[in-house]
């Protein structure tokens, strides 16, 4: 009885313990999530602002305004 009761009590202090060890990597790799989706953020606005998309974006838009229904 004691036995299990020790093996059981081990189990839950290694996942504690697992669970601990990986605490720090999750935040990592929200970080690097953070940073990846700024970069893309950035270029996409570069695009968007650029002369051509924009007039192209402007086009569809007055368009769509103008459209019949």
């Amino acid at each position: 009885m004691w036995g299990r009761m020790r093996e059981q009590a081990g189990r839950v202090v290694r996942r504690a313990r697992s669970r601990d060890a990986q605490a720090g990597m999750s935040t990592a790799e929200y970080a690097v999530g953070t940073i990846a989706a700024a970069g893309f953020a950035a270029v996409l606005y570069k695009i968007v602002t650029s002369g051509p998309v924009s007039t192209a974006m402007q086009g569809l838009i007055e368009r769509a305004l103008d459209a019949g229904f």
